[in-house]
């Protein structure tokens, strides 16, 4: 059995996110190999919301014909990037692509297509692979349904059918918003669709939203461009033309497969938290697959089938993770993750992401805010210790990078954040 060190797998992490080193045309990681090879890996194997299609400008590796590969391979790699907020999706795939910008992700996401916008683990906003839809479909379609999800109180199976089908229906060739879909699937189900039933922030929504999970999960419908501040939905199918979901066992190995080439060696009950599902479950799935067992500062742990390889160089680096970014949110242990005093003021209610955080050697050493003002980006940084001078010329040109990304002028003060945990 394979015996590792949290350096080691602290490092193996870092490289496979591609926060070690940022990747390029022909760089950075992904389940079979570089990060432009993910993409194809996906496919074989297959608030404030993401806004804009601005062409990419500039020059650099991720400008381009070739951004949009390199962009899609990343976030493939990392199981999709967080994005009920948008700067936050925006930076943290930023951050993993050597020269990228806001406009980079946007023109991944809404021209060229090979970014998706729907929702991915836990039932949240993500930015998915377009050519890994295939694998998230099928094993999102294929796991126990949220216990609170409002479709088994307020809808039928029969009714849920009826929905989802209607929704497929509407937006097949549409983008949509939630009330002209509600006007085609009345039309569609019948009055029944329309009552407006279901709680929602001290208003009531129509019956028919309480499928909305269900028809997501299924490949029905995703996020389109947005109308002005409003969202719009459509299908799946018109970023990636003639997708079906993969059938659901060989999708769940697929998506388990994914998961441990990112947060791997991981157990069960780690996936389970990721994705929201029964421990149970997600133990009896992953003793039904060709996983090697190994130890993590002697605690039992898995990766997928010969995925042995790891590092000698422990971590490195700085960086400065955005809310929710998928590294603090899906890397366990948290007590290694979080060490000392990092646990209590970087988590929230035990919960990872709902602060941004700085990152030192792979491990939280502070958390940050940034705050716009015009093309001014002020960061502040509170470090949980007093940092090395090699540490803060390193922050300094990471702060100058976020910059770049958000497309804007940064300053940086370090000192303390007085913002407190995003919901």
């Amino acid at each position: 059995m394979t015996t590792l060190t949290w350096s080691q797998v602290c490092a193996r992490r870092l490289h496979r996110h591609a926060l070690a080193t940022p990747a390029g045309p022909s760089g950075g990681a992904g389940p079979s190999g570089a990060a432009g090879q993910a993409v194809a890996a996906g496919q074989a194997g297959a608030a404030d919301t993401v806004g804009g299609t601005d062409t990419v400008g500039g020059t650099g590796s991720a400008a381009g014909a070739g951004s949009a590969g390199v962009v899609a391979g990343v976030v493939s790699a990392i199981c999709g990037a967080h994005a009920q907020v948008a700067s936050a999706a925006e930076l943290s795939i930023g951050l993993r692509v050597a020269g990228a910008t806001r406009t980079t992700v946007r023109q991944a996401l809404w021209t060229d297509r090979t970014l998706v916008k729907t929702r991915g683990p836990r039932g949240t906003v993500h930015l998915l692979a377009a050519a890994d839809l295939p694998m998230w479909t099928g094993a999102l379609a294929a796991i126990p349904a949220p216990p609170h999800e409002q479709a088994r109180t307020l809808l039928s199976p029969e009714q849920t059918e009826q929905v989802v089908a209607a929704i497929a229906d509407a937006l097949r060739d549409a983008e949509l918003t939630t009330a002209e879909l509600t006007e085609e699937v009345v039309a569609r189900t019948g009055p029944w669709a329309g009552d407006r039933v279901m709680d929602a922030f001290g208003d009531k929504w129509p019956r028919w939203i309480a499928a909305m999970e269900a028809a997501t999960r299924r490949g029905a419908m995703c996020f389109g461009p947005n109308r002005g501040r409003t969202s719009t939905y459509t299908s799946p199918a018109r970023w990636l033309p003639g997708f079906t979901p993969m059938a659901g066992p060989a999708a769940l190995a697929e998506l388990v497969r994914h998961y441990l080439y990112a947060y791997g060696p991981a157990t069960s009950a780690h996936f389970a938290q990721w994705l929201s599902v029964p421990r149970r479950w997600a133990a009896e799935l992953f003793a039904s697959l060709d996983l090697d067992e190994v130890t993590v500062e002697g605690t039992p742990a898995w990766v997928t089938a010969g995925d042995t390889d790891f590092p000698p160089d422990g971590p490195s680096g700085v960086r400065l993770l955005p809310y929710f970014d998928v590294y603090q949110v899906g890397c366990h242990p948290r007590e290694l993750l979080f060490p000392g005093g990092a646990a209590q003021r970087a988590l929230a209610g035990g919960q990872a992401g709902n602060y941004p955080v700085l990152l030192v050697d792979g491990a939280v050493a502070g958390v940050w805010h940034q705050r716009r003002s015009g093309r001014t980006v002020h960061v502040t940084v509170e470090p949980l210790t007093p940092l090395r001078a090699a540490t803060r010329r390193a922050l300094e040109a990471q702060v100058e990078r976020v910059g770049e990304i958000l497309e804007g002028r940064p300053t940086l003060t370090i000192g303390p954040v007085s913002v407190g945990p995003h919901a």
